[in-house]
């Protein structure tokens, strides 16, 4: 699965555990070119490069994805950790990722929202 990872989800850790389980990771902290990227081109970069986006950052980006959802634009798929998941909760972020992922294909995440198992 093509998977982007947002800023506050760790691309050493998550994104290396991910990359071992078989899936194609881009991860925002281990790209320098990227620091400061706004949620908005994030998304545009997640929908161009066609990759799920994994965030924390809910607040931002569910009411982004319903904007795309009221125009009619499609998106590759996000799935959202919850705040009761803290940040450096890696176990519970890699293992409520690969859950979401089991028996998925990535055409099976267009336009889908799932939440990481509290």
């Amino acid at each position: 699965m093509r998977l982007i990872l947002d800023a506050h989800v760790s691309g050493p850790v998550v994104g290396e555990a991910l990359k071992r389980e078989g899936h194609d990771i881009f991860a925002v902290d281990q790209r320098p070119d990227l620091e400061g990227l706004s949620d908005e081109n994030l998304l545009a970069l997640a929908v161009e490069e066609g990759r799920v986006l994994v965030t924390a950052n809910v607040r931002h980006f569910l009411p982004l994805l319903r904007q795309m959802s009221v125009r009619g634009e499609s998106h590759p798929g996000c799935i959202l950790i919850p705040r009761s998941v803290r940040s450096e909760d890696f176990g519970a972020i890699i293992n409520g990722t690969l859950k979401l992922l089991e028996c998925t294909s990535q055409e099976d995440w267009i336009d889908r929202v799932a939440w990481i198992p509290k």
